[in-house]
């Protein structure tokens, strides 16, 4: 399965997604290991160079075309491999402890650098249906991880990274901020 990434001016992008009825479809099942497979391909430099894509650790069902509730995601964190396809992810708690990352976030929809610092939740905890396990989860994330989980779950409310930018002062941190770790 070809996938298409779409740029934060596509409609896909700003709608609020809807929920997938489970046991989920074959179809949508194929979908979401398609855009792992995709992630995968895309952290390969000579496969990237030669189809002209940008590496991604995560990805979101509206990024290409499809406004339902599934996201993945896929990198490698303290020599241990992140992976994920959620569907119906939602977050159940967070920290009040802020973390971000210094040299700001980045999206595959999103070809513009916006500079600003993106704050969210250092710590979070999400339950969502999980393809790799091929069940209901409950997960924890802290530091980086939860910021990529974050992000991709904002992709299903139609909100992009760069609406989190203080605009006033981009560069504004809180006492109560770390850098992802």
């Amino acid at each position: 399965m070809k996938l298409k990434i779409y740029n934060d001016s596509a409609p896909y992008l700003r709608n609020k997604s809807k929920p997938v009825p489970l046991p989920l479809e074959v179809k949508q099942r194929r979908t979401l290991l398609a855009m792992i497979d995709y992630l995968k391909k895309s952290q390969d430099p000579a496969y990237a160079e030669k189809h002209h894509i940008r590496e991604g650790i995560g990805l979101a069902a509206p990024q290409i075309g499809i406004n339902l509730r599934m996201l993945v995601v896929y990198f490698e964190k303290d020599d241990q491999i992140v992976e994920h396809g959620f569907v119906n992810p939602i977050i159940i708690s967070k920290s009040v402890k802020l973390t971000y990352i210094p040299s700001g976030e980045g999206c595959l929809s999103v070809d513009e650098e916006y500079r600003g610092y993106v704050l969210r939740p250092h710590k979070v905890v999400v339950r969502a249906f999980d393809i790799i396990p091929n069940k209901e989860v409950e997960l924890t994330f802290r530091g980086f991880a939860a910021i990529v989980v974050q992000h991709e779950i904002d992709h299903l409310d139609g909100i992009l990274f760069y609406d989190r930018i203080n605009k006033q002062q981009p560069f504004l941190l809180p006492e109560n901020v770390i850098v992802a770790d």
